[in-house]
């Protein structure tokens, strides 16, 4: 009969009422019905499916209310599954799929219980034949001593799940076997409640009640559908196990316990499993944008991070701004509003500023004519409307690692894959357990894998544990897309040298560590979503290794990466944001190479460095804090290259005296307070910030770290490490910051080489405290909204080298001792040189010029050296120079005074030696002396205090 005789609604009403052999056969008419066999889908095959007493909701347990995409093809797995365990003795390899359904000659099937043929399962099992089935009528079957299977038989319970109740201890002996639809309590003499150590055994719709289930190699089992209810299952060298849809509750230990590497003895029916396990993979999904979408670009305006672009991050439906609005502009300002801002500043800030006392205004507007004298600083040669500061400043960019330019996008699970070989191969291997859409809750562990094991998780649910998952002693283990929360320990665990590849799990809400990594642990931690827990993110510990990458990292109630105790992972191209203390703490001597990471809008440091931790810590976007961007508290150490810090309401940097940081080629801009911050302690220097690990027991780890001489503890990332004895600031781009640029209160040495260091709200560079020498050499300070250099009272310093311009208030205010050496101090708003009360300085051969107040200006009882320098007179009628101190210990000498007359006699002056400071040559770690040879720019301190014939730099050719 044609179809189109008949409307579609009614063939299918009519095709409702069939059974499966009939439906079967309509669907291999033509291709017109079979199209309609397949239209009923969501109406007849539903219900066939639903209404199969063997068979569960297909998505059971974890989503029993969302349909699968095909409820025919739910019930084809359904059907086959019940086939498959008789495929022992058939050609795998055949392409006659009727074997599958051709019954076996002579199977029977034999009813065991009250008014079936068989009073007892011993009785049946002894008259049964190879493949026949076994049906428990309902009630309760025990039996006393163990049940030993001899022959593969069908073990099914007659019913509902629940009716069929069977207490025994089955020992198989035979190649194969199946049981569905039983539920399975142990004897009374044993907890054992099945085991196998050659066989193949299907568990299909079961329940198994405070007992455990062993397979040991070459056996094998396929779970389905089944349920553990105090129970569990120990799988020991087993080269290919399946678990699938099943749920464990209630365990007493490891729900799941995979022991010993996979045996290369296969039995008949690994094959089977390791086809099925291809068939049923999950489809790998792309995951959804809930991280850093790409940031926009401002076409039209530029900062020193090259195109500022804003990011939002989006968690669910909530969306926080990465970089607002308001704060673009910012980071984006005009010269203009960044002038306006630091008047601001200045003024609520006049009392935490006294030291630049003056008798005028610092806020007050320039004048015509000292914009047109201002407009008169330029080089040879340089378009008109570039000043003396912009020169400079290009020429020591030119010579700086810029920042590059990174798409802030992160990287998808698939795009890893493709990527990286070995995450690749990690994710398609087959081997030992393999565990799918499973769901284990309420119980103390979930899946303990051990001595070599291996084990395959996919898409499901851990909750309510102990633990969700722990690796140890050498063994693997990979997951994917499974969800880990509310344990009340680790996630995740993996120790003793455990590794394999964790990655698009959503790992959340646990108390202590999402992801714990200890004693030599290696894994792959990729695109994994760890967020709202109760301690850490990830935790690194104990010589612990591993590659963490293209993660998303938010509202850990602690650091969101805690690497302590020789940890040495490589953390890169990670999202680490809205934490409530730190986004990564290196403590304890801890290690790592951190690269390309995007950490923001954390509570406390985006990176905390104390007590001995030494990262690599490199082009990373550090912003949007709510205290410092990098703090490198006591003892702590490390290289601080190439990140962007920006946008933090504390410091950009902030430093203990005691630590030894090498701070290279970074861009620290628009923080709140200072760039670069130094201090002698901050309160509560000595103890973690408030939720970062003060309460952290690692006392094993501790205990056993490796310390210096550990083999496991050798630097693995030894690219471009200098070893400095004195904490070295080099490089750098400090700019916009809403105090000083740096801020030095320190008792240790410190070096300050070939930074930028402009446009701050105060001054560009304040001394406040330097018991022991630091050294200011080859910077430019320029632009700042009060004075360039501060030094105060009894502090100890060398300024050598350094191109001071055009800054708001004096060029250098010193009340301190030390030298000050060959300096450009040009184009300031106030005195060139001021030294004050019991200041000390050697002032040599330095190029000085204020427009409108003094040179040089010596007061109260200031002594010292000045001799040698070129002392340029702007329009002001004042004297040059103007010595007011009485000391007669003051010596001022052989000082070049000039008048200013015309441009030219500026241009002469900076054009040999060119305007400072001199950075030369590709390399941004080197500068190159007056003989031409390239040195070292790497400073160590030399004892023995200043020298009289030169710098006191100790420079290795």
């Amino acid at each position: 009969m044609e179809v189109g005789g008949l409307p579609v609604e009614l063939w299918q009403l009519i095709l409702s009422y069939l059974h499966l052999p009939d439906l079967g056969r309509c669907s291999s008419v033509c291709r017109a019905w079979r199209e309609l066999v397949l239209s009923l889908d969501r109406t007849h095959w539903r219900q066939l499916c639903l209404g199969c007493l063997e068979h569960r909701h297909p998505n059971w347990p974890n989503q029993p209310g969302v349909e699968p995409r095909s409820w025919r093809e739910a019930f084809k797995q359904h059907y086959l599954a019940s086939k498959t365990w008789t495929k022992n003795t058939q050609d795998l390899d055949s392409s006659n799929c009727l074997s599958l359904f051709r019954r076996r000659k002579g199977r029977r099937w034999l009813c065991v219980g009250t008014g079936g043929e068989f009073g007892s399962l011993r009785a049946a099992l002894a008259a049964a034949s190879p493949y026949d089935r076994l049906v428990l009528l309902p009630g309760l079957h025990e039996e006393q001593g163990e049940v030993l299977l001899k022959v593969p038989v069908e073990l099914v319970g007659q019913g509902r799940l629940g009716d069929a109740v069977l207490m025994a201890s089955i020992d198989q002996h035979c190649p194969t076997a199946r049981l569905c639809n039983v539920v399975l309590m142990p004897a009374r003499f044993t907890s054992l409640l099945y085991k196998t150590a050659s066989g193949y055994v299907q568990f299909d719709n079961c329940s198994f009640e405070s007992g455990q289930l062993q397979i040991h190699a070459p056996g094998t089992c396929q779970v389905k559908f089944c349920t553990f209810s105090q129970s569990s299952i120990h799988l020991r060298s087993v080269g290919l196990s399946v678990l699938e849809n099943c749920e464990f509750t209630g365990s007493e230990n490891a729900s799941v316990t995979v022991e010993g590497c996979p045996s290369s003895d296969h039995n008949w029916a690994c094959k089977h499993l390791a086809r099925l396990a291809k068939s049923c993979a999950a489809s790998t999904r792309e995951p959804e944008p809930a991280g850093c979408p790409v940031a926009k670009q401002d076409g039209c305006r530029e900062s020193l991070l090259g195109p500022v672009r804003t990011c939002e991050i989006v968690i669910g439906e909530e969306r926080s701004s990465f970089l607002s609005a308001a704060g673009a502009q910012a980071l984006l300002g005009s010269a203009q509003e960044d002038t306006e801002s630091r008047e601001n500043l200045r003024a609520a800030k006049e009392e935490e500023y006294p030291a630049l006392e003056s008798n005028s205004s610092d806020s007050d507007v320039r004048s015509d004519d000292e914009e047109d004298a201002h407009a008169a600083y330029k080089l040879p040669g340089q378009a008109h409307s570039h000043t003396l500061a912009d020169v400079t400043h290009s020429r020591l960019q030119s010579n700086r690692l810029l920042i590059p330019q990174r798409d802030l996008k992160i990287k998808s699970l698939q795009q890893e894959l493709q990527q990286d070989k070995e995450a690749q191969s990690l994710a398609n291997s087959l081997q030992g357990c393999i565990i799918r859409q499973c769901l284990f809750r309420d119980g103390k562990g979930g899946i303990f894998i051990y001595s070599r094991g291996q084990a395959k998780l996919e898409g499901n649910i851990f909750r309510d544990l102990t633990y969700a998952v722990r690796c140890i002693q050498n063994s693997k283990v990979i997951m994917l897309r499974n969800d880990i929360h509310h344990c009340k320990a680790s996630g995740i665990f993996l120790r003793l040298s455990a590794g394999g590849l964790i990655a698009d799990n959503n790992i959340h809400s646990n108390c202590e560590a999402g992801v714990d990594i200890r004693k030599g642990a290696n894994p792959l931690v990729l695109c994994n979503k760890i967020h709202s827990g109760l301690r850490s993110g990830i935790v690194v510990v104990g010589n612990g290794k591993g590659i963490i990458r293209s993660n998303q990292i938010y509202g850990n109630k602690e650091a969101g990466i805690y690497i302590l105790y020789n940890g040495n992972p490589a953390v890169s191209g990670n999202r680490i944001f809205q934490g409530l203390a730190a986004g990564i703490a290196v403590n304890e001597n801890g290690r790592g190479h951190i690269t390309g990471n995007v950490i923001c809008e954390n509570q406390w440091g985006g990176a905390d460095i104390r007590h001995g931790g030494d990262p690599v810590l490199r082009n990373n976007l550090i912003s949007c804090g709510y205290s410092d961007g990098v703090v490198v508290g006591e003892r702590g150490k490390g290289l601080i290259e190439g990140n962007a810090i920006y946008g933090n309401k504390g410091c950009g940097v902030w430093m203990m005296s005691s630590s030894l940081p090498h701070l290279i080629n970074n861009q620290i801009s628009h923080n709140s307070i200072y760039g670069v911050a130094v201090f002698c302690r901050k309160d509560d220097a000595g103890d973690f910030p408030p939720g970062q690990g003060a309460s952290e027991s690692f006392q094993e780890e501790r205990d056993g770290a490796g310390g210096e001489n550990d083999p496991d503890s050798e630097e693995e990332y030894p690219a471009a490490r200098r070893p400095i004895s004195v904490a070295l600031v080099e490089l750098n781009s400090i700019n916009h910051n809403g105090a000083a640029g740096l801020h030095v209160k320190s008792s240790e040495a410190l070096n300050v080489v070939a930074n930028v260091i402009q446009a701050n709200g105060a001054g560009g560079v304040a001394v406040a405290q330097s018991s022991r020498l630091t050294r200011i050499a080859k910077n430019r300070i320029a632009r700042n909204g009060r004075g360039g250099v501060l030094v105060e009272a009894e502090c100890q310093v060398e300024l050598r080298g350094n191109g001071i311009y055009e800054n708001s208030s004096h060029g250098v205010v010193s009340k301190g001792e030390g030298v000050i050496a060959e300096n450009d101090i040009v184009g300031n708003r106030r005195c060139g040189l001021r030294l004050l009360r019991a200041a000390d300085m050697k002032v040599t051969k330095n190029r000085i010029q204020s427009f409108r107040d003094y040179g040089i200006a010596v007061f109260d009882e200031a002594k010292g050296l000045v001799q040698e320098n070129l002392i340029f007179q702007g329009r002001s009628k004042k004297s040059i120079l103007r010595p007011m101190s009485d000391a007669e210990d003051c010596i001022i000498q052989n000082n070049v005074l000039l008048t200013f007359r015309k441009r030219f006699d500026v241009e002469c002056m900076l054009i040999d030696p060119p305007a400072r400071p001199h950075i030369e040559g590709g390399d941004p770690g080197s500068c190159v002396v007056a003989g031409g040879q390239r040195v070292s720019s790497i400073t160590t301190r030399v004892d023995g205090g200043c020298h009289n014939h030169g710098s006191i730099f100790c420079t290795v050719l």
